[in-house]
């Protein structure tokens, strides 16, 4: 159960009801601070619309975070959110096999930003070699983007933790295709 409560429009100033457009749990949490919860919807609507970053990649990154911190809410979300941006269940399936060290089919690139983000999640930072790496493929704005991607979903989880967010009952079934291990 969540320790702050969800609101909906009508619990809300006007002119802060457009924070409640997408109907998730986070969102009607947030609203509690709606001037914290638009500058978090800010960064989080250039994330998803905005940034040139590949947006495959950029959801396989998201991904990795919710996988590696055993964020159910993160994690479902994402799987349907990332289906929307081209990951596909062989992706997931390929991403859960890197995270326990086995090979998988993914392309060189994909495979070193989950490394780079399984890094962030475990070591604070990415390796020299993984960065360098990525670097090769990637500009300076796309590096940037995918840094500050994987740190505000690294913030993310922490927040559905901290606040004991509840998953709404259409992303459980996903748990059903892709159990996440130490989740019940």
């Amino acid at each position: 159960m969540a320790r702050l409560p969800y609101l909906e429009a009508d619990q809300v100033a006007p002119e802060y009801r457009d924070l409640l457009k997408r109907n998730t749990n986070l969102h009607k949490l947030l609203v509690n601070s709606p001037d914290m919860a638009r500058a978090f919807n800010g960064v989080g609507s250039y994330i998803r619309f905005k940034s040139k970053l590949d947006p495959r990649l950029r959801e396989l990154a998201i991904l990795q975070v919710g996988w590696m911190e055993k964020s159910e809410y993160e994690f479902t979300h994402h799987v349907k959110i990332g289906k929307e941006f081209g990951v596909t269940d062989e992706d997931i399936d390929a991403m859960m096999a890197e995270t326990e060290g086995k090979s998988s089919k993914l392309e060189p690139l994909a495979r070193a930003i989950l490394k780079g983000a399984r890094e962030m999640v475990r070591e604070l930072a990415m390796s020299d070699a993984t960065f360098a790496e990525i670097k090769k493929e990637l500009s300076n704005e796309h590096m940037t983007d995918l840094v500050l991607t994987i740190a505000f979903y690294c913030a993310v989880v922490r927040v559905l933790a901290t606040m004991k967010m509840d998953n709404e009952p259409y992303y459980k079934e996903v748990l059903q295709q892709y159990p996440i291990p130490g989740v019940s």
